[in-house]
């Protein structure tokens, strides 16, 4: 299920929702916890986890180069929001009767061409994380985020 969105600006706020089946502890652990959170999203690494902490961006690419994420707002096994760029990535949990209700918002103050691959790579992401949580990890995949790439950059489009 492709995410939603909505044009706030001359950005938009793209939302995906994800009921697991799991308790709110064990998807907060997922997202906090570095060696959890590196079979979901290699370049991620929490360092300092509390409102004006700081979440890193590994390039993974040789160069040990890290671009450091101000955590933007904090609430223990609720809410997690970092710097994305020039937006930002909110994370917000909500215990349901069978399981946890996660809704991730990815806020882009502006459209660019970047935008729609972005999206689609939170998309794949929280694929692998849904699979890690169900005891199944799937890698991420380039032709799954090609074919979800492609039709993002038909709802961008729509919104601009």
């Amino acid at each position: 299920m492709l995410a939603e969105m909505e044009k706030a600006g001359s950005g938009c706020i793209v939302i995906f929702k994800r009921m697991l089946p799991h308790s709110v502890k064990e998807v907060w652990a997922a997202l906090t916890e570095n060696d959890k959170l590196v079979k979901w999203f290699s370049n991620l690494q929490v360092k300092d986890l509390r409102k004006n902490g700081t979440v890193l961006f590994n390039m993974n690419d040789g160069s040990e180069k890290t671009i450091e994420m101000r955590i933007l707002d904090f609430e223990k096994e609720s809410i997690l929001e970092f710097e994305w760029g020039e937006g930002s990535v909110r994370f917000e949990l909500t215990s349901q009767s069978d399981g946890c209700l996660l809704v991730l918002k990815d806020i882009f103050p502006a459209i660019n061409d970047h935008t729609a691959k972005d999206i689609a790579g939170w998309h794949i992401c929280m694929d692998v994380f849904q699979s890690l949580l169900n005891g199944a990890l799937k890698k991420f995949s380039m032709d799954e985020w090609q074919n979800v790439y492609e039709q993002y950059i038909k709802q961008v489009d729509r919104i601009k």
